[in-house]
């Protein structure tokens, strides 16, 4: 008899960090962001501040989780534009990581958000995806949404990434 229930999704449980450029430069940014996710390399140290982490990688696509708290809110009330920002950041930035192949790394030059609704520790998880849209050799884009848990869209956001040799 084959067990076809779902498996549990293995978590990283390294403490964050910052994996060495020697090691990392071997790796295609697909490879680099599967170990991210599997738990052979940390999770970037900004994952752990902000409670997010990666839960979803293939080759030009990167799926981010988290749930916002209290602890992001700006004077106003309601969590701050940042962490919205940050997680489109990462999921833009690694959809086109996961696209590179090894050698290549990429920094972000510019990046577009557009807030749809205002996000709260009521909010509950929340999931940030990005895709690709091209991936040139020099600048690649990409795009991003986050949803809430009932598919609510909450913001969205394109990419421009340098591309360059490590």
């Amino acid at each position: 008899m084959t067990d076809n229930s779902p498996k549990p999704k293995q978590r990283n449980t390294l403490p964050p960090g910052v994996t060495p450029l020697a090691e990392a430069k071997q790796l295609s940014g697909l490879d680099f962001m599967r170990g991210i996710m599997e738990g052979r390399y940390p999770p970037p140290p900004i994952a752990a501040a902000l409670k997010f982490e990666l839960v979803e990688v293939e080759p030009g696509r990167a799926r981010f989780e988290g749930v916002p708290e209290f602890a992001f809110y700006n004077p106003i009330g309601v969590v701050h534009g940042g962490y919205a920002a940050t997680l489109l950041d990462s999921c833009m930035g690694c959809a086109v990581h996961a696209s590179l192949p090894a050698g290549l790394a990429y920094t972000t030059l510019e990046f577009k958000i557009n807030f749809v609704r205002a996000i709260t520790d009521k909010t509950g998880r929340v999931h940030a995806e990005g895709r690709v849209i091209h991936p040139g050799n020099r600048a690649a884009t990409a795009e991003g949404h986050i949803y809430d848990a009932q598919g609510k869209l909450l913001a969205h956001g394109t990419t421009t990434c340098l591309v360059f040799p490590i």
